[in-house]
């Protein structure tokens, strides 16, 4: 489950939404609430850093020591630091995705620092990556906080009245002094957002995924109850990795019985214990850690970015192009007819829209993998998601392309 303080973050901006199809323009007021940017490698700065097929640890730049309750190493690092990059609106929370391919014996991290109008901020980290065990702690950095900005988990929240008009990112690969281990990120991309504070919102129209069920295994995560309870309790808190791991199944992308061979052996989907340990954040303590997800998906190959949409009407273009979505949501019990629960953060991955138009979702909040199927009222299912900020993981093979974005909008994926 998501925590409700990154969950409030979200209820704390400022925006316009867009208007649905068939009423009038919005007022020239109104500015754009959400853009995702796709990292370029072949500008910026490099330090040690190579680019090409994606950005790969060159040659060192320098050497650092980092400590952590695993304990003080010794580090060589390449960096590369981006162009500033405007955000065409005032915004008030930047969230970087990646997918990187870092081997035993290295780790990355990224950074981020904004523009405000009294200048640039400081760098800020939005998470320590790696996908092994034994090398450092996988983690988001607590305690950053200062007059311009808060890094929430895996969030960076501009401080009240201080909204951020352009933005840096900074990627530093980490490797054992003197190897040839090779760290590479393949994708990164930053987005931008300034959503509104809603307590109701309006159902779009719809139409292009109406009558689509994609095909995606169902894994309920309430099977998984006090299993491994080291990693955020156990399968009763494990949403998003659950959620993360029914969109790689979808793929035929997830972790083979080798991978998986550590599980107890009576666990019924040791795939979704997996993605639990391997998105674990030690400092968030839980497996919700939104790009640390997309991290994950990406040690199997996978394309992925967390952004905003602004409608179901935009999630239809995703699900029409064969790509299940992982949603973002809280609500009240009773507000989701159907879900029978209520909660302060909550992942599930839509699947398709029956015919007329309501949502279905593999819910991982069920009793049983059978159970996982839902169909929520498309009114109730929009007001719940978008209310909650929008937030939604987009994980697909990289062949696989990306439909075209809403006309007249800045570009959300």
């Amino acid at each position: 489950m998501r925590a409700l303080t990154v969950f409030l973050s979200t209820l704390l901006l400022v925006t316009t939404a867009p208007a649905p199809a068939g009423a009038a323009s919005r007022p020239a007021a109104a500015v754009p609430d959400v853009v995702y940017h796709r990292a370029g490698f072949s500008s910026g700065t490099a330090e040690g850093t190579t680019a090409g097929d994606g950005l790969s640890f060159g040659s060192a730049a320098g050497t650092v020591s980092h400590t952590d309750a695993l304990g003080t190493k010794t580090w060589e690092y390449a960096r590369w630091t981006a162009p500033e990059r405007d955000i065409g609106f005032p915004a008030t929370e930047l969230i970087a995705s990646w997918t990187a391919d870092v081997p035993p014996g290295s780790w990355m991290q990224v950074e981020l620092r904004g523009r405000n109008a009294e200048g640039l901020t400081t760098w800020y980290s939005l998470g320590r990556w790696a996908y092994a065990e034994g090398d450092i702690l996988r983690t988001s950095v607590p305690g950053q906080s200062d007059a311009d900005a808060a890094v929430n988990v895996d969030t960076l929240a501009a401080a009240a009245g201080k909204p951020l008009s352009a933005y840096q990112l900074r990627l530093t690969l980490y490797r054992t002094p003197g190897s040839s281990v090779t760290p590479r990120v393949r994708t990164a991309g930053v987005m931008g957002s300034r959503v509104p504070e809603r307590k109701k919102v309006p159902v779009s129209p719809g139409g292009a995924a109406w009558g689509v069920e994609l095909t995606v295994p169902r894994r309920s995560q309430n099977v998984h109850a006090g299993h491994y309870p080291e990693w955020d309790g156990g399968g009763q808190a494990w949403c998003s990795p659950t959620s993360t791991t029914m969109v790689l199944g979808h793929w035929d992308r997830w972790p083979s019985a080798e991978e998986t061979a550590w599980v107890d052996p009576s666990d019924p989907n040791p795939e979704v214990d997996h993605a639990a340990r391997h998105t674990y954040d030690h400092a968030y303590e839980g497996a919700g850690n939104w790009p640390f997800n997309i991290a994950y998906a990406g040690r199997y190959g996978m394309d992925g970015f967390v952004t905003r949409l602004r409608s179901l009407t935009e999630l239809e273009l995703l699900i029409k192009a064969g790509i299940p979505v992982v949603t973002s949501q809280s609500f009240k019990k009773g507000e989701l007819p159907g879900a029978g629960y209520g909660t302060d953060g909550h992942l599930m991955t839509v699947v398709g829209f029956t015919a007329d138009g309501d949502v279905i979702a593999n819910d991982p909040a069920s009793p049983s993998n059978d159970a996982v199927r839902r169909v929520y009222p498309r009114a109730d299912f929009e007001n719940v998601w978008l209310r909650s900020g929008g937030v939604v993981y987009v994980i697909h093979p990289p062949g696989h392309a990306l439909p075209a974005t809403t006309p007249g909008l800045p570009a959300n994926w």
